[in-house]
C-alpha cells in the first residue's frame, strides 16, 4: 500500500491471504501480465511513432491485418509471462498454434490465452484499445500444454481481465469473486484500486452494435434493435442511444461502468463462421467479467461460459451486458426458434425501405 492507496499487487496479496484458492503462481502470473500491460500502454501512447520501428504490416492466423503494434504487444506479453515458471503454455490471437514455453524455462500449473491488442485499428485515430486475457488451470501433471488442454468451458476460468489504454490506463480483474478496477498512476508506475466491486447497472438506455451488418442479422436481433430505435413511441416506451467503439475491450469497459447491451451476434455474413469474436480469449473472459459484475452473456441461445471450445481460435456470437436486456434478447431467440411470430412495427427494417409509403 502506497500513501493509503491499494495497489494491484497489494490487492493480489490480500486476496491470497483471504482465500487458499489464489496461490503464488497465479499472483505471479497476473503481476507479469500487469507489467506487460504497462509496457503495451506506453507503446500505444506513442501511436504512429512506435509503428515507425520497422515492423511490416502482415496478416495473422485469423486472416486479419496484423499491425506493427499487434506484433509488438504480442511479443511483450509472451516475453513477460513465459520465463518465471507459472505457465504450461499460452494461446494468442497473433499465433497460429499454442505457444510452447521454451525448454530453458520452468513450467507451471496455469494456461493463459489473450488478445494482446484488441481494436488495434483504432490506434491510428487515437481511440481506446485494450488487452484482454483468460487464465485456466492446466490438466493435472501437464507441464507442456497442447491445444486440447485449452479447450475448457469458461466456467473453469480462474481469472480474467483486461487493460484499457485510453485517457487513463486501467487494469480490470476478476479472480472469481467480483470485479475490481485499477487506474495507472503514471507518476508512481503502479495500478491503484479505484473501482472496487464494479457492478453492471441493471437499467439501461444504451446499446452497442455494428449497424452496418443489419442485413445479415437473425430476426431476433433485428427485432431487439428495431424496438430500441423506435424509442418511446415503440413497445419499449423509452429512448435509447446507440454506441459502438469498434474495440470490444472499450465497449466492455463502458458496460461495466454504465450498463447497456453489447452485441456482436452470429449472422449470415460469413456462413462458415459462427461469429466474429474468439471464444477462448475474447468472449470467454468478457463473459466472466460481466457475470461477476452481475450482468449476463449469451450467444442468444446458450450461456457463453457453458460453451466448450472446439478450437483455440473458435469464433462465436456474443450478446452481453445488463442482465435484463440479455434475457430479453435470449427470449426473442427462443420465440423465433419456436416459430412464434414477432409482433412489432419496425419501419427501419421494413423490406420496402426506410421511407415506406403509408
Amino acid at each position: 500500500m502506497r500513501d493509503g492507496h491499494t495497489t494491484l499487487t497489494d490487492f493480489l496479496i490480500g486476496a491470497q491471504d483471504a482465500s487458499g484458492g489464489i496461490d503464488a503462481d497465479l499472483i505471479g502470473l497476473i503481476n507479469h501480465v500487469q507489467t506487460a500491460c504497462k509496457a503495451i500502454g506506453n507503446a500505444v501512447s506513442r501511436g504512429r511513432l512506435e509503428a515507425m520501428g520497422g515492423i511490416a504490416t502482415t496478416v495473422n492466423v485469423q486472416g486479419e491485418e496484423q499491425k506493427p503494434l499487434d506484433v509488438l504487444a504480442n511479443s511483450i506479453l509472451v516475453s513477460a509471462c513465459e520465463w518465471d515458471g507459472q505457465l504450461a503454455g499460452l494461446v494468442s490471437e497473433e499465433i497460429a498454434e499454442p505457444y510452447r514455453v521454451p525448454e530453458a524455462y520452468p513450467r507451471g500449473p496455469y494456461l493463459i490465452a489473450f488478445d494482446p491488442l484488441d481494436g488495434s485499428s483504432n490506434v491510428d485515430i487515437n481511440i481506446a484499445v485494450g488487452t484482454i486475457f483468460s487464465v485456466l488451470r492446466a490438466p493435472e501433471g501437464r507441464r507442456d500444454a497442447a491445444a486440447q488442454d485449452f479447450l475448457q468451458p469458461g466456467t473453469r476460468q480462474v481469472a480474467a481481465g483486461y487493460a484499457i489504454y485510453g485517457s487513463a490506463s486501467m487494469f480490470v480483474l476478476t479472480l472469481g469473486r467480483g470485479v475490481h478496477g485499477f487506474t495507472l498512476d503514471r507518476d508512481l508506475g503502479v495500478y491503484v484500486l479505484t473501482h472496487r466491486d464494479m457492478r453492471v447497472p441493471e437499467t439501461t438506455t444504451e446499446f452497442a452494435v455494428n449497424a452496418s451488418n443489419e442485413r445479415f442479422w437473425e430476426p431476433p436481433v433485428k427485432r431487439y434493435v428495431a424496438e430500441c430505435i423506435d424509442g418511446r413511441t415503440g413497445p419499449r416506451g423509452i429512448d435509447f442511444n446507440m454506441r459502438w467503439i469498434g474495440a470490444m475491450v472499450a465497449d466492455l469497459h463502458r458496460l461495466l461502468l454504465r450498463g447497456g447491451l453489447y452485441m456482436y451476434p452470429r449472422d449470415s455474413k460469413d456462413p462458415a463462421k459462427a461469429g466474429r469474436l474468439r471464444l477462448l480469449y475474447e468472449a470467454g473472459p468478457a463473459a466472466m467479467l460481466i457475470e461477476q459484475a452481475g450482468g449476463g452473456a449469451s450467444t442468444g441461445r446458450e450461456r457463453i461460459l457453458d460453451v466448450v471450445p472446439i478450437d483455440v481460435h473458435q469464433r462465436i456470437g456474443l450478446i452481453m451486458g445488463s442482465r435484463r436486456e440479455v434475457e430479453r434478447l435470449v427470449d426473442y431467440h427462443g420465440a423465433h426458434d419456436r416459430g412464434e411470430p414477432a409482433v412489432f412495427e419496425a419501419p427501419l427494417f421494413n423490406t420496402r425501405s426506410l421511407f415506406r409509403m403509408a
